[in-house]
């Protein structure tokens, strides 16, 4: 194997670690924007930029992640099923919460509702990117998978 291909097959898990920083990023400017004591007017405004932005991404990552990274590690990995399978069903979870938000923003709710909604879906997201790096990254690390970043994890 040469050094190149080494990089890259190690790059998943560096990858993994970079779209869940950017994806936390983008939430701490979301939840920065509804706490700055603006009015739910201009909250609903402000969100409609960074919450949509923010939706769209950690939505995109969870359907690459589905769609691609999950059944080449489940090819490589059969005994990993189980541990795929509560990802999965994290990211249902998570779709749900990210409606309820964009419903939310949608019908410009105050800005304590909308944190509120920020708050959940910070609380489950955080807690499936710990499990999932947990469960992962060394996985990762010797993933053999031939595919784009944004096809793997999301359009970021």
């Amino acid at each position: 194997m040469t050094e190149r291909e080494t990089t890259r097959l190690i790059a998943w898990s560096t990858e993994l670690r970079r779209v869940h920083q950017r994806i936390r990023d983008a939430l701490q400017i979301t939840q920065e924007s509804v706490k700055d004591g603006l009015s739910a007017e201009q909250a609903g405004r402000d969100l409609l930029l960074y919450c949509r932005g923010f939706c769209a991404a950690l939505d995109g990552h969870h359907r690459g992640e589905d769609r691609t990274l999950f059944p080449a590690i489940e090819r490589a990995h059969p005994d990993l099923a189980p541990v795929l399978r509560a990802l999965e069903q994290d990211h249902s979870m998570i779709a749900h919460l990210l409606g309820e938000l964009s419903a939310a923003v949608d019908r410009s709710a105050s800005p304590v509702d909308l944190d509120r909604h920020l708050e959940g879906v910070s609380a489950i997201m955080e807690n499936h990117f710990r499990y999932e790096e947990r469960q992962l990254l060394t996985v990762l690390e010797g993933l053999e998978l031939r595919a784009s970043v944004p096809e793997v994890f999301g359009p970021l």
